[in-house]
């Protein structure tokens, strides 16, 4: 049990002056976990102020000293990798042995790379007569999710302590407890009071307390296009920087030339990967119709041995949904999918067999959806997993980019020229070519309501920087 009853703020645990406190529920077993405290906008208040006021002085930190404290989160992660992988599984209900590589692992490697980037950046430019001069933008509020929530905090926190930016964070209230471990690692390194601070809450109060705050330069937000839209609105009048990290629906791409059954089985792990609760996730998959009943029986042979279950289980593929509210919207999705015509391949409604409590549905997959089916269109953040027919090249990039979002894609063939020609055509901020794999330091963001920015990587790091020109 982790109960927390403090938040952190300049340097210190300290009462959080709200009211009450946020359960937190292991979504598997339906059984309380633990418990933070819920802050409010005096909270806020007081968080910003003490990272305005230790701005300055970090602003002019040496690289050196910024490094050293890069390596230490990463080190300190890599220490507590068992321990914060199970929490985090219990939390979310992602798979341990996904929780130990992408929700640690990642963070880890993600911290340690912003020590490395910053060996060779460059800082300052001359373009003729001017000097140009790169510098931190300030006080940056971080709004996180819950489905990859160390993994998100830390791509914002590493390139904001790069660039000598402070911050006010603001976790998940469904996946919170991380968050904190975070804080204790912060605090046990030494980070200098008011560089990071910590705020716990309700996103309603917290969050739009933080967007709107005029002492707030830039706020870094990942969650739903709707919330998103909804920070970008509270942020506008004070005229800051907002980068989005939004939602998804991307297109994967099998051309008729592409090893159609190993295309057809990794599709399944592109899309169902952190039990299908991914904004990237692969989970339009797009078949030539000349190819739909092979892909068909690889993808039903590879369902018949995707194992659902207990996430502490090392041989289970797919957890929970993190709450009941997103169980029942995966499953109103599922019901919306049968009800619109779509054949189905594997899944269905109902729960997985063998269980009886938890945030669990079945892994689903269906056959013959068309463009206009409402799991073809809408973002259903859980594992389903839809195959469409197309029958040109062309037609496949036009369904591909036939969505309000533009966050992921991938394509196979086996032409790298062609697999390269399709890629470019789609309308997004990633794209995989036969399963090429996540790359950190690369840019991750979307097109359209995917969102704005880029996160992880030299442009993830620039995020957070200013531009200045100095004429002489």
């Amino acid at each position: 049990m982790q109960t927390r009853e403090s938040v952190y703020i300049n340097g210190r645990w300290v009462s959080a002056r709200g009211d009450g406190s946020i359960e937190v529920i292991n979504p598997a077993t339906e059984q309380h976990i633990g418990s933070v405290p819920v802050g409010n906008v005096d909270d806020v208040n007081d968080a910003v102020a003490a990272a305005r006021e230790a701005f300055p002085a970090w602003a002019q930190s040496s690289i050196e000293e910024r490094q050293g404290f890069l390596n230490a989160i990463s080190a300190a992660l890599a220490e507590r990798t068992d321990e914060i992988a199970e929490l985090i599984t219990s939390e979310v209900g992602t798979p341990i042995n996904y929780s130990k590589m992408a929700m640690v692992g990642t963070p880890r490697v993600v911290s340690r790379s912003y020590a490395k980037l910053l060996d060779g950046f460059e800082w300052e430019g001359e373009v003729r007569n001017s000097l140009i001069v790169k510098e931190p933008i300030g006080v940056v509020a971080m709004i996180t999710p819950w489905n990859f929530p160390l993994h998100q905090i830390i791509g914002k926190v590493a390139p904001a302590l790069a660039a000598g930016c402070t911050m006010v964070l603001k976790p998940s209230k469904e996946a919170p407890l991380n968050a904190f471990i975070l804080a204790d690692i912060m605090d046990e390194i030494g980070i200098p009071a008011g560089v990071f601070n910590l705020v716990s809450g309700h996103g309603r109060e917290i969050g739009e307390s933080l967007a709107s705050h005029p002492e707030v330069d830039m706020v870094s937000f990942t969650g739903s296009t709707a919330a998103g839209v909804s920070v970008s609105q509270a942020a506008a009048p004070t005229v800051k920087r907002v980068t989005l990290e939004l939602g998804g629906k991307s297109a994967n791409v099998i051309l008729d030339d592409a090893d159609i059954a190993k295309a057809a089985k990794m599709s399944v792990y592109a899309c169902f990967n952190n039990s299908g609760q991914e904004c990237s996730s692969l989970s339009r998959l797009l078949v030539p119709v000349s190819h739909r009943d092979e892909v068909v029986d690889v993808i039903k042979d590879t369902m018949s041995r995707y194992s659902v279950g207990n996430p502490m289980d090392e041989s289970v593929r797919c957890g929970p949904m993190v709450s009941a509210r997103q169980q029942e919207s995966v499953s109103g999705y599922i019901a919306s999918g049968i009800a619109e015509g779509a054949t189905l391949v594997a899944g269905g409604e109902g729960m997985p067999e063998g269980q009886d409590k938890g945030y669990f549905v079945k892994p689903t997959v269906f056959a013959d959806v068309t463009s206009k089916m409402t799991v073809f269109r809408e973002e259903i953040f859980g594992p389903v997993l839809t195959i469409t027919t197309y029958e040109t090249e062309e037609e496949a990039i036009a369904l591909a980019n036939d969505s309000e979002y533009g966050l992921s894609g991938g394509v196979w063939s086996g032409d790298e020229e062609r697999a390269m020609r399709v890629a470019r055509a789609l309308r997004t901020g990633q794209v995989s070519i036969n399963g090429g794999s996540f790359n950190i330091s690369a840019p991750f963001g979307g097109y359209k309501l995917s969102g704005n920015g880029r996160e992880l990587g030299i442009h993830g790091l620039e995020e957070f920087l200013e531009v200045k020109a100095i004429q002489r």
